[in-house]
């Protein structure tokens, strides 16, 4: 199994971010953590992360016919993407959205999400184990 596993803007900035909200791991052991469990269970894995939209919209186009699932942070994006959205729609890839917090409980804007639309799946307010049950739910469908 191929995955890939895309970050959004700010994401970067873990560990020094509103820790209150997102935690004490870096963006460094995120990727770490990611791997490790990756490749406990023979997956491959891609992890890419961008602040930029136009960027998001490439990788997910790139991953055409080269990746049986996207696992996705679109962060920021989430709430204002159609771009991100329509490109997912495009590659026909299975996709879990991932949220480390939950958008549901903040405010109002952070409910839309554009994303959702088109996931099989959606992990919210998990923290970054959040992205291991995405991993799980991926190899489950």
């Amino acid at each position: 199994m191929k995955i890939l596993v895309i970050n959004g803007p700010n994401l970067n900035m873990l560990g020094i971010r509103e820790k209150q909200l997102y935690g004490d791991m870096t963006y460094d052991g995120l990727v770490s953590m990611i791997n490790d469990y990756c490749e406990s269970k023979n997956i491959e894995v891609k992890i890419f992360q961008s602040n930029s939209e136009g960027k998001i919209v490439d990788e997910i186009q790139n991953a055409y016919n080269k990746y049986d699932g996207i696992i996705i942070n679109p962060a920021a994006y989430t709430h204002t993407s159609i771009a991100i959205l329509d490109a997912l729609k495009s590659v026909n890839i299975k996709t879990v959205e991932v949220h480390i917090t939950d958008i549901y409980k903040r405010e109002d804007f952070r409910k839309i999400d554009y994303i959702n639309e088109y996931c099989i799946d959606s992990v919210i307010g998990e923290g970054i184990n959040g992205y291991i049950k995405a991993i799980n739910i991926l190899i489950n469908n």
